[in-house]
């Protein structure tokens, strides 16, 4: 058995005002984020993110994605598996939490916003497991060098001030839940999370 206690301190600015970084004033560390992986095929998605997202820019844009994928798509359990793309998420419009985090790394970085995927536990997401949101580079004027990670969670289980996170990475590939090689059984597992006070 393992229990931790862990208390999130975070600030949250309003994520719809926030901006957008051009890539030349991004640090290294963000800029990665804003290619192609495994699981987010962006390049495929420029055109989408112009035509159903353009009136939009920076933190805004990153809400009306959020809003769009948790309109269009129904969480479904067992839809999906671990080769589902961001790209077969999208055409099926169903899945869970990895694939919703997915989509939005996809759709955030088609738009020029670095996006990372983010293995996490919340209170609140049911059933109680493990959870996978997206995390975003914008501007942030209250930060120097002026940019910083804001959590985003499309399954909108999560609220980012009270998410812990484990890892983070470009997609599933980089921050799996679990790895393993040749047969293996798997007895159990139980996730509980709670809020304390």
């Amino acid at each position: 058995d393992y229990t931790a206690l862990v208390c999130p301190q975070r600030q949250l600015p309003d994520l719809g005002s926030l901006k957008r970084l051009d890539p030349h004033d991004m640090p290294g560390e963000a800029v990665q984020y804003l290619f192609d992986s495994r699981y987010c095929q962006a390049d495929k998605f420029q055109p989408f993110v112009n035509s159903e997202f353009g009136d939009t820019q920076g933190g805004a844009r990153i809400v009306a994605i959020r809003d769009w994928i948790a309109e269009h798509f129904s969480y479904e359990p067992g839809t999906s598996d671990a080769r589902t793309t961001a790209l077969d998420s999208f055409v099926e419009r169903r899945g869970i939490c990895r694939d919703y985090a997915h989509v939005l790394v996809t759709l955030a970085r088609a738009s020029t916003i670095p996006a990372r995927f983010v293995a996490c536990y919340a209170p609140g997401v049911e059933p109680p497991d493990f959870h996978a949101i997206a995390e975003v580079f914008l501007n942030d004027p209250e930060t120097p060098g002026g940019g910083t990670w804001q959590l985003v969670d499309a399954t909108k289980m999560a609220d980012p001030a009270e998410t812990v996170k484990i890892g983070v990475g470009r997609d599933a590939a980089d921050v799996s839940f679990l790895t393993s090689f040749g047969p293996n059984n798997f007895r159990r597992s139980s996730v509980k999370v709670t809020r304390v006070g």
